[in-house]
């Protein structure tokens, strides 16, 4: 198995170096390694550069002429590391993800133990995710698939894991051929449910799998979900869940009623919770203006002048071909000045 590892960073040059450490202090070696700069101005790209050199033609930084958020981040990382044919696993991370030293081993083994149980159908593999106690981080504790049949059940615990419908970015293991065949990550998204609608359009159909030998430790400033106290982030909440429902084919109609239930009960969780709710309300009321009455733009446009290097560009156009003749979209990502 060849696994390219996919690092997004941002303005966050300490961890940035920590998270590199990491991956070069695997047990079982990253093959490929890729750290894509959004347009950083703290030395970030510098820090980068350094460290890459003593992986040699292994690693490659891109660093881009701005800033795409995550979710842009990560559709140039995905895009670059699928255009090595040979690459079944892209590992994708955050700069405030620092793996253990067995994070790519544990999912590995744990892949060789699903195998050996039947059809190879695993699409997305998820690490155990832990705050800097050591305690689990709730931001991206994963639930159970609901409606999973017992045979998934027993071939996750099998391989001692647990079958999953979806997964963080902050340490996400999908399957390369998965990835050519479904496209990339929303760029559009830009912050916020990429990750949920991406891995859910991969696991539609296929199977996933949380990992917990498979550790990472996630340094946020606080230990506590996405919900508690967002700011102005909220606006990415809102406006993205709406995409997801109204315009992704990565769920189920009924999949699609339950979230949306969940995601009311999440807001109004959030809400109960801030001490800016004026800040919430106005983001609730353009995200929800946005989320209704646009779609997000292709992908291939969003990145089409920010740097993006041409044999990845061409990639990422490549697949945003392969997104529309697939019909990927209920509604359509693209507009039609697009077709």
């Amino acid at each position: 198995m060849k696994v390219a590892a996919v690092l997004v960073a941002y303005n966050r040059r300490d961890l940035l170096r920590e998270a590199l450490e990491g991956l070069a202090a695997q047990e079982r070696p990253v093959d490929r390694l890729i750290v894509v700069d959004n347009a950083s101005d703290d030395g970030s790209p510098e820090v980068a550069e350094a460290m890459l050199e003593s992986w040699g033609e292994r690693a490659r930084l891109i660093r881009l002429d701005a800033n795409t958020g995550g979710a842009g981040g990560f559709a140039v990382g995905i895009a670059a590391a699928v255009l090595d044919a040979e690459v079944d696993w892209v590992w994708v991370m955050d700069d405030d993800t620092v793996p253990g030293p067995q994070a790519l081993s544990g999912a590995l083994r744990a892949h060789e133990k699903y195998r050996a149980t039947g059809p190879d159908n695993l699409a997305v593999m998820g690490s155990r995710v832990v705050w800097t106690d050591g305690n689990d981080h709730p931001m991206n504790t994963p639930k159970a698939k609901i409606g999973a049949d017992r045979n998934e059940r027993q071939r996750a615990a099998s391989a001692g894991g647990m079958e999953i419908r979806s997964i963080s970015f902050v340490s996400a293991f999908l399957r390369a051929e998965r990835v050519r065949e479904l496209g990339l990550p929303i760029a559009d998204y830009f912050l916020w449910n990429d990750d949920f609608e991406f891995s859910a359009r991969l696991l539609r159909d296929a199977r996933g799998l949380y990992v917990p030998d498979s550790v990472v430790t996630h340094k946020t400033v606080k230990r506590g979900s996405s919900d508690q106290d967002p700011g102005p982030r909220f606006f990415f909440e809102v406006r993205n869940k709406l995409w997801v429902f109204r315009c992704s084919r990565a769920l189920t109609p009924w999949e699609n009623l339950m979230y949306t239930a969940a995601t009311v009960r999440r807001w109004y969780r959030t809400f109960k919770a801030s001490e800016e709710r004026a800040q919430l309300r106005d983001c609730l009321k353009r995200g929800w203006k946005d989320g209704w009455g646009t779609n997000p733009r292709a992908t291939r446009l969003v990145l089409r002048d920010v740097g993006v290097p041409v044999d990845v560009q061409i990639e990422v156009d490549r697949l945003s071909k392969v997104e529309r003749r697939r019909g990927l979209s209920r509604l359509g990502l693209f507009k039609p000045a697009d077709r």
